[in-house]
């Protein structure tokens, strides 16, 4: 089989299977589909649709995030995880206004440049928003062309400039061809090629499947070791927010003291939040989220 037949039977089972999610409609604005890319790392999409619908409700277009401070970014990104990417999807609204006049540009090495925005990522608003044609490689494409074309059960843990290759091939050479392959790509590996209970019998390569031809099994073990999150630093630094998040203006080191026993690693937890950018020092013994705007006189709410 040609590697345009591949994705030409990819994409034709997408169009009658893919998932109906709001960021695919026809009329999402480049900018819906940036934030979307952003909160879908390493994040459920179960947990990304309510987040999304309301980041763009309160700022549908760049220069609404910018003109709001990093605090408001963060409280706003709540419990979805990893908030640093709340930072840096403000950093980028400040970008895009700055460089781009409040747009999001169409040009890669553009889209690259762009605080947040990494190799996946500006791939992925390229050929998403814009219709071109680049490889746009995650976990589950790498899975679906390690297992289809390589004949290997997984791809490992890490994306290498050999999956951007061994997917760019793969491609259509039209581009709106060829973001529409990236997309099916990306939803068979998450709904049928998944890494531990593939459902070979509804694939649409099934037959010309290189991992299923050479009889191998599918990994039974993760390809991560999962990350231990109770006791962490990680732990200490989502109680440490929560609290910073919940308070209007800055609060006092007492407050935030109270919520893990273990000094050394509560000071530690603090300092990184501080690091990231997330948090900072709002007088003496006191913090508040990063750019987070002073209480009323008079009013303390932490």
């Amino acid at each position: 089989m040609t590697e345009q037949s591949f994705a030409d039977r990819v994409s034709r089972w997408y169009e009658q299977n893919a998932r109906d999610l709001p960021w695919r409609g026809p009329d999402v604005s480049p900018w819906a589909i940036l934030v979307s890319e952003v909160m879908l790392q390493q994040t459920p999409v179960v947990r990304v649709l309510p987040a999304w619908e309301a980041w763009l409700a309160r700022w549908p277009v760049p220069a609404a995030l910018a003109a709001e401070s990093p605090a408001d970014a963060i409280r706003m990104w709540g419990r979805l995880g990893y908030p640093r990417r709340a930072v840096r999807l403000h950093e980028c609204a400040v970008a895009l206004v700055e460089r781009h006049g409040g747009a999001v540009p169409d040009r890669l090495d553009q889209l690259l440049a762009l605080p947040g925005v990494g190799t996946y990522t500006g791939r992925a608003v390229a050929a998403f928003a814009f219709g071109q044609r680049h490889p746009v490689v995650d976990t589950n494409v790498r899975r679906v062309v390690a297992r289809a074309v390589a004949g290997e059960p997984d791809a490992g843990p890490t994306t290498r400039p050999a999956d951007l290759v061994a997917t760019e091939e793969l491609l259509p050479v039209e581009p709106a061809a060829a973001a529409l392959a990236s997309a099916a790509f990306m939803e068979l590996g998450a709904v049928v090629c998944t890494a531990r209970s593939p459902r070979c019998a509804v694939c649409p390569v099934a037959s010309v499947c290189a991992w299923r031809a050479s009889g191998q099994e599918a990994p039974t073990g993760p390809t991560r070791r999962p990350q231990r999150y109770a006791g962490t630093d990680r732990q200490v630094r989502g109680l440490l927010l929560a609290v910073l998040r919940e308070a209007i203006g800055p609060v006092p080191r007492v407050r935030l003291d109270q919520v893990w026993s273990d000094d050394v690693q509560r000071s530690r937890a603090l300092a990184a939040l501080v690091t990231d950018g997330l948090v900072e020092p709002a007088g003496e013994a006191t913090y508040r989220l990063a750019g987070d705007t002073p209480a009323p006189v008079g009013q303390n709410l932490a």
